[in-house]
């Protein structure tokens, strides 16, 4: 790949980037035929998560063609909406690899969309890079070659929780979960953990409600009745703040240990403002508490670029863009093999951590934040948070060999 242009172009082209849209920007930042990518999420139905996501690769690909690009080429994401549903989300992945002609996709939001786009890139076999999706799913039954995940799993982010909670003594667990492939996997994955970590433990009551559609009353009385030592829970959005809310009023958390999936993220924890229910041990992401100086970086270009704190998804899409940008520059072409052979165990910047792909199972090892919840200045926040290693919590190398077909 070689750019074709002088060096005096090129420094021109670069300069004039920054008074560019991003889409203007990446077509002639340099001149050069730029790398078209394919990009796909849930930005409508699952805005709190996605738009901060897509800003967060959106800030990365503009600092990267800004650098100079993939050796003089600049990198042009075509994004669309998937619609929530796995019928849109191959429907745009078709369109984006067929019309669009786009070197690979990355991207979707739900385990279930993200299931669906797998299965069509294995179809296809064209790359997909599942940013978002948590399923345990796609990188174990159905997993295949040309799909590898970024996020750290439900089995990986459970598996941090339990370590964290076991000290507590809990033995008779409430599992509270939405009831589809996110949740049914978040308690699959408690199921065979906790037990397996307590001497005893069990499960005595579960509750799964249709996601986006929780009768918070009824979880709750049904959770009470079983009378729980613990909660484990994998609610996020309208639901967790339900669930939270009525919870609190009757006196469900009191004297329990709760564990909860993601529920530190800001997309999730800044709606509960006062209302955040104190000492759950979460998974989360304590962004102004970090020290660690390139991801202060990372928060100050943020925060210049669009007036705002960043989100998880924030962190998670500039940690795609620059993943990336190490599997095109290690591949030195954009052909699916080629792409393939880079990420299988490519390591890469995580602002956070040096992180790298594990081949057996195309899952990165970038970790996650677990920690406690409290209110401060009538917010929600982490404390006594550490940050926990990926590569630490992931599924053993006989689950994998015993679950993937491929």
């Amino acid at each position: 790949m070689a750019d074709g242009l002088n060096r005096r172009a090129a420094l021109a082209a670069i300069g004039a980037l920054c008074a560019l849209s991003l889409g203007a920007a990446t077509q002639s930042a340099q001149g050069a035929d730029p790398i078209r990518i394919g990009e796909l999420s849930s930005y409508n139905k699952f805005a709190a998560f996605s738009v901060p996501y897509r800003n967060g690769w959106q800030l990365a690909v503009s600092e990267i063609n800004a650098a100079g690009g993939i050796e003089g080429r600049p990198l042009e994401v075509i994004s669309r909406d998937d619609g929530g549903t796995t019928g849109d989300a191959v429907r745009v992945a078709e369109e984006l690899v067929t019309r669009e002609n786009v070197a690979f996709i990355f991207g979707t939001f739900l385990s279930s969309t993200g299931l669906a786009v797998s299965d069509f890139a294995n179809r296809r076999k064209v790359l997909f890079l599942a940013a978002k999706p948590l399923s345990d799913a796609i990188t174990m039954a159905n997993g295949n070659r040309y799909t590898f995940r970024i996020r750290p799993s439900i089995y990986m982010q459970t598996n941090m929780l339990v370590e964290a909670g076991k000290a507590t003594g809990a033995k008779k667990w409430a599992i509270v979960a939405p009831n589809y492939e996110f949740g049914q996997a978040a308690a699959t994955a408690f199921k065979s953990l906790m037990p397996a970590a307590v001497n005893g433990a069990e499960i005595v009551v579960e509750q799964y409600p249709l996601l986006g559609k929780i009768d918070a009353g009824a979880t709750v009385a049904a959770i009470e009745q079983a009378k729980p030592d613990g909660i484990f829970a994998a609610l996020f959005g309208s639901d967790l703040a339900k669930f939270a809310r009525e919870g609190t009023t009757r006196g469900l958390f009191k004297d329990r240990t709760v564990m909860s999936l993601l529920t530190g993220e800001p997309e999730w924890l800044l709606p509960l403002g006062d209302a955040t229910p104190t000492g759950w041990i979460v998974t989360g992401y304590p962004w102004d508490q970090i020290e660690d100086e390139k991801h202060k970086a990372f928060v100050a270009a943020y925060q210049a670029r669009y007036s705002d704190t960043p989100r998880l998804g924030s962190l998670l899409g500039y940690q795609t863009g620059y993943l990336i940008k190490a599997m095109l520059e290690k591949a030195g072409s954009f052909e699916t093999e080629a792409l393939i052979a880079a990420l299988e165990g490519l390591k890469f910047d995580a602002v956070v951590d040096e992180a790298h792909i594990r081949p057996m199972d195309n899952q990165a090892t970038i970790g996650a934040w677990v920690g406690k919840l409290a209110v401060e200045d009538g917010k929600g926040k982490m404390v006594d948070w550490t940050y926990a290693d990926g590569a630490d919590y992931m599924f053993s190398r006989a689950a994998v060999r015993a679950a993937r077909r491929d």
